[in-house]
């Protein structure tokens, strides 16, 4: 990944292939001008302060995402500048928005595939500033090149290595703020990324037995504790859901326990993440041009995943407690039916009236499992309806809850790191319609409001008393357009840091 360094060395001296700056909308008196933003100083200088006109005539107007080269002035070490658009320059006395500056950060990185170095002239006003900047950098440059043709250069066949090393400018080394700041964004930029690999991974080789293998790696790297059960150990203790879910395949289920502890803790959160491997659809088969990307249907346990193991390299004072619920959905001899009826680890049943409404499955055994430890509160995380995607598109998620200020806590914290999310109902009217004749509750109920019925579904096990959310990640989960931001094109790591911000209030105690 990317190497990151603080500086408060000048621009113009500074070695690297390119120095990256600010420019945004002016406002106010200025309004409709462009406006070189704070950190681009030294090369406004070096243009005589007519660097935005410059980038007027090359056609910049300082909108997001906007990115426009130029060759450095005379003087200058490196090369080339590249400026990008913040978009609306923030009123008097405000700094720039956290998110702009990520994704900022996240589009000159990716248009610096190939270089060595780069230095990050934008506006670093506050410590937050800092870690926005370093998350968009090292975010912005992931690429997933595992399975295509290296040469002997080791890059991908016609493609660029990342950007090397990224120096962010006004950035003190010195500071501590700064420099935990940089930690942290290092840290949980790594294990977004890791899962971002783990959803673009083929479902050939990410199997449930090889992302329990991953886990326990990481789990023996970073000090947590880890169970795993196999699919024996799942038939001993009861778990119908998810081997009902992973009885077709040849690829076992697995059910995968992370606990990441604290002396200093008094707070408990589980994080559950649904982990179907490949969705087929299982006998309710999906149509032609709706399995292509199936192998991103375990976004929610890589979630989690990267969110406990995150939490264990920030040493937050919080216990976390991560339910993988790993299966594969593939029609077969030996596959869930329609009209099939499960007995879950509950205890409930379950009619299956639909096999490809398996995460909700899956999940309501590891909820209950999770329950039984009566933690604090329990948030799941899933790709687990299209009506969510119907509803909010592909780059929001919904969050639902057992507790409304709860679900506001969370939508909050999403808020607050840059991951659109939304509020949804569970509207108690929509139970009735997964009410079976033959078992306690069917796994389908009405079709509209699709996504609040799964969510209705899930709540149904999780224990009394227990305060529980579900975010239905769906649309983020994985990008089938082009990049954007600190966004690439597939899997996107979406809930990892909404997570991780709700591990960090709990642990400050900012969460009631």
């Amino acid at each position: 990944m990317t190497a990151l360094t603080l500086s408060t060395s000048a621009a113009p001296g500074l070695r690297a292939d390119a120095i990256v700056i600010g420019v945004a909308k002016g406002t106010g008196s200025r309004s409709g001008d462009l406006v070189v933003a704070p950190g681009g100083e030294a090369v406004d200088k070096a243009y005589a302060g007519k660097l935005a006109d410059v980038l007027e005539t090359l056609g910049a107007s300082g909108a997001e995402g906007e990115l426009t080269k130029l060759p450095s002035p005379a003087g200058f070490k490196a090369p080339l500048v590249i400026a990008v658009g913040l978009g609306a320059e923030p009123d008097d006395g405000a700094g720039y928005d956290a998110e702009a500056l990520r994704r900022a950060a996240g589009v000159a990185a990716r248009t610096l595939n190939g270089a060595k170095k780069a230095a990050f002239a934008l506006p670093v006003e506050d410590t937050a500033a800092v870690g926005a900047i370093a998350e968009g950098v090292l975010l912005g440059a992931y690429s997933f090149d595992v399975y295509k043709d290296s040469g002997t250069n080791g890059k991908a066949k016609n493609g660029k290595a990342p950007l090397a090393e990224a120096t962010l400018l006004g950035g003190k080394p010195r500071d501590a703020a700064h420099k935990a700041a940089l930690a942290r964004a290092t840290a949980v930029s790594e294990e977004l990324n890791r899962a971002r690999d783990l959803v673009n991974t083929p479902p050939n080789d990410l199997t449930p037995a090889a992302f329990a293998s991953i886990a326990q790696e990481a789990a023996k790297e970073h000090g947590i504790k880890i169970q795993v059960l196999d699919d024996k150990a799942l038939v001993k203790g009861g778990y119908g859901g998810i081997l009902g879910v992973g009885g077709g395949s040849a690829a076992t289920p697995r059910l995968v326990k992370l606990s990441y502890t604290s002396p200093e803790a008094d707070k408990h959160l589980a994080f559950v993440g649904k982990g179907i491997t490949y969705d087929s659809g299982g006998i309710s088969l999906k149509p032609a041009g709706h399995n292509e990307t199936m192998k991103c249907d375990m976004s929610g346990a890589a979630a989690v995943f990267a969110a406990v193991v995150s939490a264990a390299r920030l040493g937050l004072r919080v216990n976390v407690t991560g339910w993988l619920a790993l299966a594969e959905n593939m029609p077969s001899g030996s596959a869930v039916r329609p009209g099939d009826v499960l007995r879950m680890y509950s205890g409930k049943t379950v009619e299956v009236l639909n096999t490809d409404a398996e995460g909700r499955l899956v999940l309501a055994d590891a909820l209950w499992a999770a329950s039984a430890e009566n933690p604090d509160a329990i948030v799941d995380v899933a790709t687990l309806t299209g009506a969510m995607m119907l509803a909010l598109g592909s780059r929001t998620f919904g969050i639902m809850a057992n507790d409304d200020a709860f679900r506001t806590a969370i939508h909050d914290a999403a808020e607050e790191v840059g991951e659109p999310a939304w509020p949804m109902p569970l509207p108690e009217h929509l139970r009735k319609g997964m009410d079976s004749p033959t078992a306690d509750i069917a796994n389908m109920g009405e079709r509209m409001g699709g996504g609040l019925v799964a969510g209705l579904f899930l709540r149904e096990f999780v224990g009394e008393g227990i305060t529980w959310a579900h975010l239905d990640i769906a649309g983020p989960a994985f990008n089938e357009g082009g990049p954007f931001g600190y966004t690439p094109k597939g899997g996107t790591g979406s809930a990892v840091r909404t997570l991780v911000r709700l591990a960090e209030l709990t642990a400050e105690g900012d969460l009631g």
